[in-house]
C-alpha cells in the first residue's frame, strides 16, 4: 500500500466524518397557559396569599429559597432536612445512577479515540523427527527433531473513522442520559424534602390530636364522677352513667389509635432518615407549624424549574439521538488499523532492524443483508422517540394538575380553617350551656353527652384541617422551589 493511497483514504475519512445521520432536536411543543387557572382566582384572596411582585422583565418572580422548609421556621424540621439529606437510602441510589451514567459517558467518549496497545511474546519448541527416504537413490535417513525460538514485541493502534456519526450519536445519547439522571437525583432529592416535611406536619398532628384527646378524657372522667354522684342521690338513671362511661371508653380507645399512628408516623420519619425505627426518636411537642405566606399570582413557567420535568426533557432529547445512531447502521463503517514491532528467534538481537515489522492499512465493513434487523432498530428508536415525548408532556401535564389542585385545596382549606375554628367555639360554648342545665336538672344527660361528642369532632376535625392546609402548602412550595444547579456531565 502506498503511502499517497493511505493519505488519500485519509482525506476521504475526514470528509465523510463531516456527514451525519442525526435527526436535529427539537423539545415536544406543549401549549402551556401564562398563569396557572387557580391562581388567578386567589389574586385578591387573603389569609396564606399574597400578590407576586413584578419583575423589571415584567415576570412575577418567586422568592422561594432552595432550603424552602426554612420558611415554616420549625428547628426540628429543619435539623430532620439535614439528616435526611446526608442518610435517605433513596438519594444514595439516585446519585449511584448519575455516577454510573457519567461513567458511561466518558466510555462513550473513549470511542472516539484511537486504541492503543503494545503485545509481548515468548515460545520454544520442538518440532518431531522421523524417517527421511530420498526419492532419488531410495536410502533413507533417521532424523531428529528441531527446537525452534520464537520471540515478539509490538505496537498496535486501532481507530474506527466516524463516518456517520454514530459515535459522536451514541456520546450525545448517553450525556443526555446523564443529564436526566441529575435532574432525576434533584427530582428525588425534592421529593424526599417533601415527604419528611409532610410526615413531621402528619406526626404533630397526631400529637395534637392525642393531647386534645387526653384533655378530652379529663373532662369525660368528671362528667362520669358527677353522673355517679347523681345516680347515688337519685337524681340520675344508670342509663346516663352507662352511656358517660361509654363516651369515656369509647375515647379512650381513639386515644390508643391516635398514639399507634404517631409511633408510625415516627418510624416513616426514621425511615426517611435511613435510620433504624428503633435508633430514633422525637420528642413531642404536640404543635402544628405555621404555613408560611405562598404568592397567589404563580407565573406556569415556574415549571420549567421542577427537576422531573427537566429530566423528562432530557429523555426526549436522548431518544431524538438514540434514532440517528440506529440509521448509521445502514452505512460502512471504517476501522484504521496499525501495528508495528520486533519478531525473531534470539532474544538478544530481538530488537534490531533485521526483525522489524509493520503493517497498516483499512477495513470496510457493511453489512448487505440482516432481515431487517436495522430497519426494525431505527423503528424502535422512533418509537422510544414518542413514548418519551408522550411522557414528558404527560409530566407537564400533571404538573400543571398538581399546581391547580393544591392552589385551590389551600385556599379553600384556609376559609374552611376559619369556619371550622368558628364551629368549635360554638361547639364548646353549646357544652357549655348544656352542663349548667345538667346540673340544674333541666335537661337529661343525652343534651350533654351530644355537645360533648360535637365539640370533640369539631376539635378533631380542626386539627385535621390544619394538617391537609399544611400539605398543600407544602406541595406548592416544593413545586415553586425547584432551585437546583443544571447536572455537570463529565
Amino acid at each position: 500500500m502506498t503511502k499517497p493511497f493511505v493519505l488519500s483514504l485519509l482525506s476521504i475519512a475526514l470528509l465523510l466524518a463531516g456527514c451525519s445521520t442525526q435527526e436535529p432536536y427539537q423539545r415536544p411543543s406543549l401549549d402551556v397557559p401564562e398563569h396557572f387557572k387557580e391562581a388567578a382566582k386567589l389574586a385578591d384572596a387573603s389569609g396564606i396569599w399574597q400578590p407576586a411582585r413584578t419583575g423589571a422583565n415584567g415576570a412575577s418572580p418567586v422568592d422561594v429559597p432552595a432550603e424552602w422548609w426554612k420558611l415554616y421556621g420549625d428547628a426540628t424540621l429543619d435539623g430532620l432536612q439535614s439528616e435526611a439529606q446526608a442518610g435517605n437510602q433513596t438519594l444514595a441510589q439516585a446519585a449511584a445512577r448519575v455516577r454510573a451514567a457519567q461513567a458511561a459517558v466518558a466510555s462513550s467518549r473513549a470511542s472516539l479515540f484511537p486504541t492503543i496497545g503494545t503485545t509481548g511474546s515468548g515460545s520454544r519448541a520442538k518440532s518431531s523427527g522421523g524417517n527421511y527416504t530420498d526419492s532419488s537413490t531410495g536410502q533413507t535417513t533417521s532424523r531428529s527433531g528441531s527446537i525452534n525460538n520464537n520471540f515478539s514485541l509490538g505496537l498496535n493502534a486501532s481507530w474506527e473513522v466516524d463516518l456517520w456519526g454514530r459515535v459522536a450519536g451514541m456520546v450525545s445519547a448517553d450525556e443526555a442520559t446523564a443529564q436526566a439522571r441529575g435532574y432525576d437525583l434533584a427530582a428525588a432529592r425534592l421529593s424526599m424534602q417533601a415527604s419528611v416535611a409532610q410526615t413531621y406536619f402528619s406526626l404533630r398532628a397526631a400529637e395534637a390530636q392525642q393531647r386534645l384527646l387526653k384533655e378530652t378524657l379529663d373532662a369525660y372522667t368528671q362528667s362520669w364522677e358527677l353522673t355517679r354522684n347523681r345516680y347515688r342521690s337519685g337524681v340520675a338513671s344508670s342509663a346516663d352513667v352507662a352511656q358517660a362511661e361509654s363516651q369515656y371508653k369509647s375515647t379512650e380507645a381513639q386515644l390508643i389509635e391516635s398514639q399507634s399512628t404517631r409511633a408510625q408516623l415516627e418510624h416513616a420519619l426514621a425511615a426517611l432518615l435511613g435510620k433504624a425505627p428503633a435508633a430514633f426518636s422525637l420528642s413531642e411537642t404536640g404543635v402544628l407549624p405555621t404555613p408560611p405566606m405562598v404568592p397567589a399570582m404563580l407565573p406556569s413557567k415556574l415549571l420549567e424549574q421542577r427537576p422531573d420535568i427537566a429530566a423528562a426533557e432530557r429523555s426526549v432529547a436522548a431518544a431524538n439521538t438514540e434514532i440517528g445512531v440506529a440509521r448509521a447502521a445502514y452505512f460502512p463503517s471504517l476501522t484504521l488499523s496499525a501495528a508495528t514491532g520486533f519478531r525473531g528467534s534470539t532474544l538478544s538481537n530481538l530488537l534490531s532492524a533485521p526483525n522489524l515489522f509493520w503493517s497498516l492499512g483499512p477495513a470496510l465493513a457493511l453489512s448487505i443483508f440482516d432481515g431487517g434487523a436495522r430497519s426494525a432498530a431505527v423503528e424502535s428508536s422512533r418509537a422510544q422517540l414518542d413514548l418519551a415525548a408522550a411522557t414528558y408532556r404527560q409530566t407537564v401535564i400533571t404538573a400543571l394538575q398538581e399546581v391547580e389542585d393544591n392552589l385551590v385545596m389551600a385556599d379553600a382549606l384556609t376559609r374552611e380553617l376559619q369556619v371550622q375554628t368558628e364551629a368549635a367555639a360554638a361547639a364548646r360554648k353549646a357544652l357549655t350551656v348544656a352542663n349548667n342545665q345538667y346540673k340544674a336538672g333541666i335537661v337529661t344527660y343525652l343534651n350533654v353527652l351530644s355537645a360533648q361528642t360535637t365539640v370533640l369532632s369539631a376539635e378533631r376535625s380542626l386539627i385535621d384541617v390544619q394538617n391537609r392546609r399544611l400539605a398543600a402548602v407544602n406541595t406548592l412550595l416544593k413545586n415553586v422551589a425547584g432551585s437546583f444547579e443544571e447536572p455537570v456531565v463529565r
